[in-house]
């Protein structure tokens, strides 16, 4: 096992991650529950929960998803991380999160519920990134549809190269 490797697993353990459906690992730390729930068209959230992500050279993707939530990233350590968001008029926007803000990275971002998302890990010396996420509504799986290759190809056929290098085949 290489050094890095040895560092992402040291991590992984360290803040008791678990694999994500949607790629790298994760761990779920906040969730407002001294607080009333919010009524949402998908039934009761919590008014805010918060996640650590990590995304490793193992896992180095976070296929594209959607979420109904806002959700604001924090960048904590490691190698930059690019996001690729496809908006619902079709335009993409990326984004890099990462330590380098004078080669504008950026240190938080916001993602408004909405938009397909998906994540990578970039080439760096650490061989992971790791961030939070905070999210309100708070997250619950039934609000998160993960990407179908072909459904989001037949949605946004200007972005079928990038679709398919950040989701799974679904065959």
């Amino acid at each position: 096992m290489s050094q890095r490797t040895a560092n992402a697993q040291a991590l992984i353990q360290a803040l008791d991650l678990q694999s994500h459906v949607e790629g790298g690992y994760f761990r779920r730390t906040y969730q407002a529950d001294h607080r009333e729930m919010l009524d949402t068209v998908g039934g009761p959230r919590y008014l805010m929960t918060s996640i650590y992500y990590l995304l490793t050279e193992q896992s180095p993707v976070g296929q594209f998803h959607f979420n109904h939530s806002d959700i604001v990233h924090f960048f904590h350590l490691g190698d930059p991380i690019e996001y690729s968001m496809i908006h619902a008029d079709g335009s993409l926007e990326t984004l890099v999160m990462g330590n380098d803000i004078l080669a504008g990275q950026h240190l938080q971002m916001h993602v408004p519920g909405g938009i397909w998302k998906a994540s990578r890990l970039l080439e760096g010396e650490h061989g992971f990134g790791l961030i939070s996420e905070a999210v309100s509504p708070g997250f619950d799986f039934a609000d998160m549809e993960m990407g179908d290759r072909r459904k989001l190809i037949a949605q946004f056929p200007q972005h079928r190269m990038l679709i398919e290098k950040l989701t799974r085949d679904a065959d």
